[in-house]
């Protein structure tokens, strides 16, 4: 017999037992379905994370100070990063201090306890892009300047929050008081949370760092962002700083560099193994389909010895009565995995919706980051190979079974 009659017989015993059939394909049709789904939102997690790396910019190298930790008061002068900027211009464009400190911040009667005060430089705001390096959009106005910086200028830069609550929407060119300091409204950041609240995400401010350290009553600095020449110098400047910091500190424990490629690296990772370990669990439905098809063609096997008889009597050998069980038990298998794609493409869409929705809505309203859970051809093209293979596997010990049955004892069952 070809392999067609094969199929044609497999697919003429499906549709004797429909509803037999439908529950021995739910296993498989439930793990191909979970791997589907996991795979295209793990994926559309990965490329939400790439995403967001080419916004912030993956020539940033983050720069951690801890300090020598042994009761000395070694601190690192801003300046000196300034210097290292310009000793190695080849590798580093620009280098902005990172300080986040807390301070009253008052407007007319109106005191604002939970406002986040930034201290940074001109590096921090990228114009070609009208972003910061944190992500945060500039709705209007200009940032900090170099200006600003250097002459310690009382200016800042609001979040929607205090600008609408402190200002009614129109700031520009407004006072608030920092600290008991009036500062001058030069910008106002876009809207970043779903909504508008005191202590939110929105309720910050932007000004030179000189200034914010002077609120801190402070002249450490703890992070500092890099910016790299561009992606492929991004390695050697972080060298370059892990160098010039070795030099100071004598201690490497003293400070910690990362460039965004390394933090992409280290988050996909942990994703690929949190997805790994989903994806074995998934794979548990697929262990039981496959022992259920073996279950049903055992039985199978059963019910038709008479017929298995009938054939060998005829003249059909042990290979054919053998693929005519394993072609059943694949083509069982196949149609699972095909219905299982099905299941989990929908399943992906929808959730990939749901989830997309929240992720991308506490990325904050002004972000281009997108996501997208769509599976790929590799991962379905994978499923549906398996689940063949699992149908053929445990299809096999019933088919070797029916082609070693005796035709005369078969013949005689009742």
């Amino acid at each position: 017999m070809s392999f067609t009659q094969y199929f044609k017989l497999a697919v003429k015993s499906l549709r004797t037992s429909k509803m037999r059939a439908f529950l021995t394909m739910l296993g498989i049709i439930i793990g191909v379905g979970a791997v589907i789904v996991i795979i295209s939102l793990g994926n559309g997690l990965q490329q939400m994370v790439d995403q967001q790396v080419e916004s912030m910019g993956v020539n940033l190298v983050q720069t951690y100070i801890y300090g020598r930790g042994d009761g000395t008061t070694m601190l690192m002068d801003p300046q000196e990063m300034y210097d290292l900027v310009e000793q190695r211009s080849d590798v580093l464009s620009g280098v902005s201090p990172y300080v986040a400190t807390s301070a009253q911040v008052r407007s007319g009667s109106t005191v604002y306890e939970r406002t986040t005060i930034y201290g940074v430089s001109e590096v921090m705001y990228k114009q070609e892009t009208r972003a910061t390096l944190d992500g945060e959009s500039l709705e209007e106005g200009r940032f900090i300047q170099y200006i600003d910086v250097e002459r310690s200028q009382n200016v800042c830069v609001l979040g929607a929050y205090l600008a609408q609550d402190a200002f009614g929407g129109d700031a520009l060119g407004q006072t608030i008081s920092i600290g008991g300091v009036p500062y001058t409204v030069v910008g106002v950041l876009r809207q970043s949370g779903d909504t508008l609240q005191e202590g939110g995400r929105d309720d910050q401010i932007y000004i030179s760092y000189n200034n914010a350290l002077r609120l801190m009553g402070s002249r450490s600095v703890d992070l500092y962002l890099f910016t790299a020449t561009s992606r492929d110098t991004a390695a050697a400047a972080k060298q370059a700083i892990d160098s010039c910091l070795y030099d100071f500190y004598q201690d490497e424990d003293a400070y910690y560099t990362m460039t965004m490629a390394e933090q992409v690296q280290m988050i996909n990772a942990m994703m690929g193994v949190a997805m790994l370990v989903l994806v074995a669990i998934a794979a548990i439905s697929l262990l039981v389909g496959g022992i259920g098809i073996m279950n049903i063609m055992l039985v199978s096997v059963t019910e038709r010895t008479r017929e298995i008889g009938i054939r060998k009597s005829l003249g059909a050998k042990r290979r054919d009565i053998r693929w005519q069980f394993i072609i059943e038990a694949g083509t069982t298998s196949a149609i699972g995995g095909l219905l299982g794609i099905l299941f989990g493409c929908l399943v992906a869409t929808v959730l990939g919706g749901l989830i997309g929705g929240v992720l991308v809505s506490q990325m904050g309203v002004g972000s281009n980051v997108t996501f997208s859970a769509t599976p790929t051809t590799s991962a379905v093209a994978v499923s549906f190979g398996v689940s063949v293979a699992i149908g053929i596997l445990f299809g096999y010990l019933p088919a070797n079974k029916a082609a070693k049955l005796n035709p005369i004892d078969a013949l005689r069952y009742d």
